[in-house]
């Protein structure tokens, strides 16, 4: 698995290249947007860990020339830890935020964690065939597709995860802890800037129009469940 690391720090980039070398991990290094970018285009990677006070181009301009071609996972390492900064970075499509300073291990974990739910997106492996639909839209989740009305709609891994967990279970109500725990199968620590932004995220995807929002329906006091369509 190769890794594109964007880090303008010598010393951190060269802790964590050796770090997940030393895990088997291909790693590819650039040192500014502009270098990160040419990188990233000119090779194909397993994900990208990105910073966000790069030279030349800052992280979140990488983060906009990433996500108009690629789903590929990124996951944003900042020194930068409020929420604004956070939000701002999974509303422009990071797949995950950590903050300096940090652990190598939760690093190595969170690389793996978003890895293994990129490849089970990618190939559709490990689940029976399986069709849902609500309104105009259909997922298979097979083909690990959401289409409406015949077109395909891309969405990230963790968009396709969320959207199937309401569309396999229509009735139910999941709170916002809930659902962190799930798609990000990981422990819940009130962060819930990061529920927010993917849900707005699928929401402009797959809603008419996203400011009344007909699949992804908010349960006020509770948490979201799948909308109830003729």
């Amino acid at each position: 698995m190769k890794i594109l690391l964007i880090e303008d720090d010598i010393e951190i980039s060269d802790m964590l290249k050796n770090f997940l070398m030393s895990e088997e991990f291909e790693v590819v290094t650039a040192y500014d947007g502009e270098s990160g970018c040419e990188k990233f285009f000119a090779g194909e990677y397993s994900l990208v860990l990105l910073d966000l006070m790069i030279p030349k181009m800052d992280g979140m301009e990488v983060m906009k020339v990433i996500r108009q071609r690629s789903t590929v996972p990124v996951i944003i390492i900042s020194a930068k830890d409020t929420d604004s900064d956070k939000t701002l970075g999974l509303g422009l499509g990071a797949d995950d935020y950590i903050t300096k300073p940090f652990s190598i291990a939760e690093v190595l974990a969170r690389i793996k964690a978003n890895i293994r739910r990129n490849t089970k997106y990618a190939s559709g492996a490990g689940e029976e065939k399986q069709t849902y639909s609500v309104g105009d839209l259909t997922m298979n989740t097979e083909e690990y597709s959401v289409m409406k009305h015949g077109d395909k709609i891309s969405l990230t891994a963790r968009e396709f995860e969320i959207l199937k967990l309401l569309m396999k279970h229509p009735k139910r109500v999941y709170t916002k802890e809930q659902i962190y725990s799930i798609i990000w199968n990981d422990g819940y620590y009130g962060d819930e800037n990061a529920v927010n932004v993917q849900m707005s995220r699928l929401r402009a995807k797959i809603e008419d129009d996203p400011q009344n929002p007909q699949y992804v329906v908010t349960v006020w006091g509770i948490g979201y469940k799948l909308g109830e369509m003729e």
